[in-house]
């Protein structure tokens, strides 16, 4: 019944209609400051790029208020949206969230990844849902419509309205540095395309958007350019609004001069040439300038502190470029003064609350498009390329995918990785084409790259890469190395092992569950010499087991140790394992390693990608999981993140305290 319904109940005096094709967003009327007025309600007026989605089947259409698709350059919320089993037209912002929790429209103009930041989606009105037209309800039924059809998301959220004081929200705004509040009538319809005085914003700074027509760059400057010279359109012509000269870093001007150099014009764009170098009184001999001129096609956002009676902006400084409207829409904003708009003032003024935005948790590095992508990690500027080759070629699984996996994985993996040479086992062409492990990169790596020196008999002294950041790890799998595989010890005491490891390596002849029972019986032997120990899968066939040493012992000593181990497992089950060596000397039986303790010998890291099907991952273990069922194709590059977030890091106690090995010793005498 649609009593019992509450959006069947919200949907019943809306017309019934198809699915439009388009939408146009209804616009706000900008007016001068905060107002007390019972009827309205107010939320936070995010600084980001107005979006509509058309929702279909599955098949969302994410796009500017100008109609064009944001369905690649925001990949996150347009692949929330697919999942959505709705069909649902919404409006909305999408703003970037940097690390404070806070939307950045720098960041959102510079977005490329989820690694410059959270997008979000703050959705405040609802245009069409199964196959009704909502526009003609109020305000206030159609943010209730959106509560109860919005699905729990990170991405996707919506936008609260409060009934509160409008000059108290507004100084909230003010003080969190919000870009400003919007203010609607709580009965307003929602009149698509229509700039409209039932909404209407209220900004805490002034703000701009302008036509770039050119740019100056002054005498013996080595910058790019000097000032960006801007305007708006009034009448189809561009007139002049100012130079803009601060707010670019050396990186932004190198990329806006590749958007600038297509548009390169003879003549000025403006319908009067400005003249670049008139004095001021602030600088009555500027340097001398020259002019080039732009088609005016470019938009930018600037701040500024107030506009000249003529119409020139005071103190502009550039936040950004923006995409989502056309150079011939862009007008000069004036305020209009709120008491021509709203007449009456009310009372009962509520607490107001402005939600903070989440901080989102760490996702992809690289977007899913782009062939070749730059990023800055720890200071150094990486470059990513061939990011569509497939390096698993069953499970279509890319560079790309491998990449974000360990940018994701980073936390984690890096205290097993920090500071310990490295081999570089690489796969140029994925898991099925050649491999080769390197070693030396002695002048072959970035002079940032820290190396560890190694001397080789035949060839002299050598260098080891050694992984120090979070920028050397990923300029490591850069290099095709699938897997990363650290040494022991560190480049501080590269003779004495942080741990020590039991590697359970079967014969193709043994079970996994076998290998299960072997890591049992090595788990009751060192609890009875008072080890704690911690186990992992090998991502391959076998099961890795760790105790830690703090570096208080030698390679000789704790191979020699794990030697003791290793045999007393061989000799509670004779007939399933073996400490030989040599393949062939094992029969066909488990081989318990403790030769993975000397010196430059490495294994698969902690959370490390294997190159093997499926693209299994070496997983930490708890004890209790170390049970007949368990499988090597339970972790995987495509379920081992999440793992890692719910369960932590596990394996950290190898880290921690090392062990007695003299007590140890006097306890197994007895065993």
């Amino acid at each position: 019944m649609i009593k019992d319904n509450p959006v069947e109940k919200l949907l019943a005096s809306a017309k019934k209609t198809k699915f439009p094709k388009t939408v146009e967003p209804m616009l706000a009327t900008l007016v001068d400051e905060p107002f007390d007025k019972p009827g309205w309600l107010y939320e936070v007026k995010w600084d980001g790029y107005r979006a509509i989605a058309l929702i279909k089947k599955g098949n969302p259409e994410l796009s500017s208020r100008n109609s064009k698709s944001f369905n690649d350059k925001f990949y996150p919320i347009y692949e929330e949206l697919k999942t959505w089993k709705k069909e649902a037209i919404i409006d909305g912002e999408i703003v970037s969230v940097n690390e404070k929790g806070m939307a950045d429209f720098s960041s959102l103009q510079n977005w490329r990844s989820e690694a410059d930041g959270a997008l979000i989606y703050y959705v405040f009105d609802i245009l069409w849902y199964d196959g009704k037209d909502t526009t003609e309800l109020p305000l206030t039924e159609r943010k209730e419509l959106l509560k109860n059809i919005l699905p729990e998301s990170s991405n996707i959220k919506l936008s609260e309205s409060f009934e509160t004081s409008g000059p108290e929200f507004f100084k909230l705004a003010e003080d969190m540095s919000l870009e400003g509040i919007m203010a609607k009538k709580s009965n307003s319809l929602y009149t698509p395309g229509i700039r409209s005085k039932e909404w209407l914003k209220i900004k805490t700074e002034q703000r701009q958007e302008v036509v770039i027509g050119g740019f100056t760059k002054n005498e013996g400057t080595p910058k790019k350019f000097s000032s960006l010279l801007v305007g708006v359109f009034k009448n189809n012509k561009l007139v002049f609004t100012g130079k803009i000269g601060t707010g670019f870093t050396v990186k932004l001007q190198k990329e806006m001069m590749e958007k600038f150099e297509p548009l390169i014009i003879p003549d000025s764009p403006f319908a009067n040439e400005p003249d670049v170098n008139q004095p001021s009184r602030f600088r009555p001999n500027p340097p001398k300038a020259i002019a080039v001129w732009l088609k005016p096609e470019l938009i930018c956002e600037v701040s500024y502190r107030e506009m000249t009676n003529d119409g020139v902006m005071r103190h502009p400084s550039f936040r950004g470029l923006r995409e989502d409207k056309k150079a011939t829409e862009v007008v000069l904003e004036k305020e209009t003064p709120t008491e021509n708009v709203v007449q009456e003032k009310g009372n009962g003024i509520k607490e107001a609350f402005i939600p903070a935005a989440p901080k989102a948790s760490r996702k992809t590095l690289l977007n899913p498009k782009e062939e070749t992508q730059v990023k800055k990690v720890n200071g150094e500027d990486l470059k990513f390329t061939n990011l569509s080759k497939i390096y698993w070629p069953k499970e279509k699984i890319t560079k790309r995918d491998l990449i974000n996996y360990y940018y994701q994985a980073a936390p984690f993996i890096l205290p097993y990785l920090k500071n310990r040479p490295q081999s570089l086992n690489r796969f140029p062409n994925g898991i099925n084409g050649e491999s080769f492990y390197q070693k030396n990169v002695t002048g072959k790596v970035p002079g940032w790259i820290e190396t560890f020196p190694y001397h080789s008999s035949v060839d002299g002294d050598k260098n080891f890469l050694v992984v120090s950041n979070e920028a050397s790890l990923l300029y490591v799998v850069s290099l095709a190395c699938i897997e990363v595989n650290p040494w022991s010890s560190t480049v501080e005491k590269p003779d004495n092992p942080d741990w020590c490891i039991i590697d359970l390596d079967p014969d193709k002849k043994n079970t996994f569950d076998e290998v299960i029972v072997t890591a049992q019986v090595t788990k009751t032997i060192l609890e009875a010499a008072g080890i704690n120990s911690y186990c992992k899968t090998s991502g391959s066939t076998g099961i890795h087991i760790y105790f830690p040493l703090a570096a208080k012992y030698t390679y000789e000593e704790s191979k020699e140790f794990a030697r003791i181990i290793a045999t007393k497992v061989n000799n509670e089950l004779p007939e399933l394992t073996s400490i030989e060596r040599i393949v062939s000397n094992r029969n066909g039986k488990m081989y318990v390693d403790f030769l993975q303790n000397r010196p430059q010998a490495t294994l698969a890291a902690p959370y490390s990608v294997r190159p093997k099907p499926g693209a299994t991952v070496s997983m930490p273990l708890h004890w209790d999981e170390v049970k007949k069922g368990l499988k090597i194709a339970d972790f995987t590059i495509k379920n081992a993140i999440e793992r890692m977030r719910t369960h932590g890091d596990i394996f950290k106690p190898v880290l921690g305290k090392g062990i007695n090995m003299k007590a140890a010793l006097k306890k197994l005498e007895g065993l």
